[in-house]
């Protein structure tokens, strides 16, 4: 049986050990030692049987990863779709809930902002676009999440996201404030702001939300209840805002 044969795996792990260092310095074998000699011959002429034991526990934490993680989408729903912290895009009172945690220097993020989420929301009106700022890229990539957050405060946020969003390459301080400045920005308001302990706590909220729910990179989208990594398709994404309407 498969099951005798895991428990036996599992049992030698920690005991063919001990079998060999008897051997090797000549001692008798006690009852439990000729048991444990039974176990590793047993392994050596059946391998394959270390190999099923070590792909079920890796299933089994799969497993309970998996439901680790939905469990912390539906008790974290409100945090994720409804922070009074945490920037709209789209329709503020759109029925549907995107949130996409991004960094600004992430080309995949950059793709998904200019050209993919613009067409969703050309498709569909009815949707809010939660950003969760989520620095990961390094200090410019810091700097550019504090510097939205702050232009936030100045009713700009959409424009600076956006300009930086489009801009080529890898966003440098400097760009971010060159951009502001080009999108009407107060840039001296901008940059005390940048340092309001709200704009940290923010982005350490987003931090700690991204840890509980498993968002490794970016960009990463929630909606509804299901975790979607990585750069999507417009249909894609339209199917999941389908789906999530319904339920």
């Amino acid at each position: 049986m498969i099951g005798n044969r895991l428990r036996t795996a599992i049992v030698a792990f920690g005991l063919v050990g001990s079998a060999t260092a008897m051997a090797q310095e000549g001692q008798t074998l006690t009852e439990q030692g000729k048991m444990e000699q039974v176990i590793r011959d047993y392994l050596l002429s059946h391998p394959e049987v270390i190999v099923e034991s070590i792909q079920r526990y890796q299933q089994q934490q799969e497993q309970a990863a998996a439901a680790k993680q939905a469990t912390a989408l539906v008790d974290l729903r409100d945090e994720l779709t409804r922070s009074p912290d945490s920037p709209v895009l789209g329709n503020p009172d759109g029925n549907v809930a995107v949130v996409e945690f991004f960094d600004y220097r992430c080309p995949y993020c950059k793709l998904m902002a200019t050209r993919k989420l613009m067409e969703t929301l050309e498709q569909d009106g009815n949707i809010r676009i939660v950003m969760k700022e989520f620095p990961i890229l390094g200090e410019d990539s810091m700097y550019a999440a504090k510097a939205a957050l702050a232009a936030h405060r100045q009713g700009k946020y959409r424009e600076l996201h956006m300009a930086m969003m489009l801009s080529k390459g890898k966003v440098t301080a400097e760009d971010v404030r060159r951009l502001a400045q080009e999108a009407g920005i107060d840039v001296g308001r901008m940059a005390k702001d940048m340092e309001a302990p709200e704009i940290a706590a923010e982005i350490g909220r987003n931090n700690d939300l991204a840890g509980k729910i498993g968002v490794t990179g970016t960009p990463a989208f929630v909606i509804n209840d299901r975790l979607v990594p990585g750069a999507v398709e417009v249909s894609e994404l339209m199917n999941l805002i389908a789906a999530a309407r319904k339920q």
